[in-house]
């Protein structure tokens, strides 16, 4: 005679109850007083300090305006195209080692992994240190702020292209593979036009920052109207270099703008 066994299921397993709060709270205590010492941090410091940071902006007041129109004007246009044709040459650079720094795209595992340390490589290295060796090479001017942000914009940009590359159906490369085409036009008629706006809005977002960061380069000699800026602050002359930074916030306002409304535009 057959006996009835009851089979009782394991109830599922579910999140960690209240009694791992407690830990995982005196954990990220733990860190943040880890990174604190670390950093010196002091809130105490930086409440000394606010007398003389109120006097340095004071000596700002009021910005120097005349200044912009006879000496900013041509260093400020300057940033923009160093920030423009580095953004132009870092995506000329990115898109052929994104194709195969693409898993789904790559020849050969070996290929893929070392595009990807490529990438790493150049975007490891910060803008200001490939403006100093970049200067060293070609001399004082815009042209080694160009060449910087074209070498850190491809390690940026390529990343972020290869895993669109990553993330796109692979339907309709597969349908075309399979109809015989070429890897040529897969990538133009199956690949590219799924991740071309998310392409796009990436390409935006690198002259942005490019904009920004140009405004830096010039402090080590890399043209632009950062030059002009770290001059100014040498020479104690704080009126001219509020207007500086009156026209960096401009750029960096329009710059924003033009964005958004290209981003909406395609959209």
């Amino acid at each position: 005679m057959l006996k009835n066994y009851r089979f009782v299921s394991q109830p599922p397993r579910g999140p960690l109850g209240w009694w791992s709060l407690p830990p995982a709270l005196l954990a990220a205590t733990a860190l943040l007083w880890w990174t604190a010492a670390g950093t010196e941090s002091a809130p105490g410091k930086l409440v000394e300090g606010l007398p003389w940071i109120g006097d340095f902006l004071a000596r700002m007041l009021p910005p120097n305006l005349g200044y912009i129109h006879e000496n900013l004007l041509g260093p400020a246009l300057q940033t923009v195209q160093i920030a423009l044709l580095g953004t132009v040459l870092s995506v000329v650079l990115a898109v052929p080692v994104s194709l195969i720094a693409a898993r789904n795209l790559s020849p050969s595992p070996w290929l893929y992994h070392a595009s990807r340390q490529v990438l790493n490589l150049l975007r490891g290295i910060n803008e200001i240190i490939l403006a100093l060796i970049f200067v060293a090479a070609v001399g004082l001017g815009p042209f080694a702020g160009v060449l910087a942000l074209a070498l850190h914009g491809a390690g940026m940009l390529g990343k972020f292209f290869a895993e669109a590359i990553e993330e796109a159906d692979p339907g309709p490369a597969e349908a075309m593979r399979a109809a015989g085409c070429d890897t040529a036009r897969v990538v133009a008629f199956g690949v590219l036009p799924q991740v071309l706006p998310a392409w796009v809005g990436v390409i935006l977002y690198r002259f942005e920052a490019n904009i920004r960061i140009s405004t830096i380069l010039g402090m080590v000699g890399a043209g632009g109207i950062g030059f002009e800026l770290i001059t100014t602050m040498k020479l104690f002359e704080y009126e001219n270099t509020a207007a500086c930074v009156l026209v960096i916030l401009t750029l960096v306002f329009a710059t924003d703008l033009l964005s958004a409304q290209l981003r909406s535009r395609l959209r």
